[in-house]
């Protein structure tokens, strides 16, 4: 590439298990490595060894200099939601009005319009990857690979120079790129992300005298239950609406399907359970694409 390249440097703000994996995941991407690209992070968390590890996984300099993080050509907020959302103002004020930002924040209707009345050049991203495991140490370059990673543009950010390596740096990275509006985006995730995880919670609580009776299915539909609060704390308040919605709407459902085991409606029950295997196949098609 010639002359000037448009990312050179990309600084994480929040190093756990996401932040940290996704840097190494563009670290490692061709895009990154023909450039190359300086990547700078901070966590308010990290001990000096910690710093000293992350270092080792990736990290080619820890700051706290947080005009020198918001200078940078890409910023990525790897924070708690709610964290994500107030530093728009403090980039605002610190950076300069070239600086890209982006985010990986379960949510993005708040952010982005918060970005939007700020002036701040923004894309959201939304990885759809995770483990129950957290901390930078669990971090994996292959994370995301074969992963759906949602983009939210409203202002056209994709098609810029800067926009465009950004997609290259996360295709090559194995992201499965889509592209949604914030809003509607925030719709999706509560029916396919947020509700599954309150269900699995209330399940496991639900069932939690009987465990020593229960096996592996019940484990891997409850897999979610071991999600922290910490981290579902931000996304639950500022998605409340549409996850509230989705809930109304699937006890709904629930109460359906009651009535039809009370009343041995056994034809129906089989219509739903076709139906969701036809459903699941479509799901793991996808999943082998």
């Amino acid at each position: 590439m010639s002359g000037k390249a448009p990312i050179g440097s990309i600084a994480f703000i929040g190093l756990g298990l996401i932040g940290m994996s996704l840097l190494r995941a563009m670290k490692n991407a061709a895009a990154s490595r023909e450039l190359p690209i300086v990547f700078s992070g901070f966590d308010p968390g990290f001990s000096p060894a910690d710093r000293e590890e992350a270092l080792r996984l990736g990290l080619d300099c820890f700051s706290e200099n947080r005009r020198e993080l918001f200078g940078t050509d890409l910023v990525v907020l790897a924070a708690p939601v709610e964290a994500n959302i107030s530093m728009l103002d403090e980039i605002a004020r610190l950076a300069p009005p070239t600086t890209l930002v982006t985010d990986v924040s379960s949510t993005k209707g708040l952010i982005s319009e918060k970005a939007r009345r700020l002036g701040v050049r923004f894309i959201g991203m939304h990885p759809m990857a995770g483990k129950e495991q957290q901390g930078f140490r669990e971090s994996s370059a292959d994370l995301f690979r074969d992963q759906p990673m949602i983009l939210c543009d409203s202002r056209g950010e994709l098609e810029t120079e800067r926009g465009r390596l950004l997609t290259a740096l996360l295709r090559d990275a194995g992201c499965r790129l889509s592209r949604m509006e914030p809003g509607l985006h925030d719709r999706v995730v509560a029916k396919v992300s947020h509700l599954p995880q309150l269900l699995s919670t209330l399940l496991m609580a639900r069932s939690g005298g009987e465990l020593r009776h229960s096996g592996p299915g019940f484990a891997s539909f409850t897999r979610l239950a071991g999600s922290p609060w910490e981290i579902w704390r931000d996304i639950i308040a500022t998605n409340s609406g549409n996850i509230s919605q989705e809930l109304e709407g699937f006890s709904q459902e629930l109460m359906e399907l009651s009535r039809e085991l009370r009343q041995g409606r056994h034809d129906t029950l089989e219509t739903r359970f076709n139906e969701a295997n036809r459903l699941y196949g479509e799901l793991k098609e996808m999943q082998r694409q």
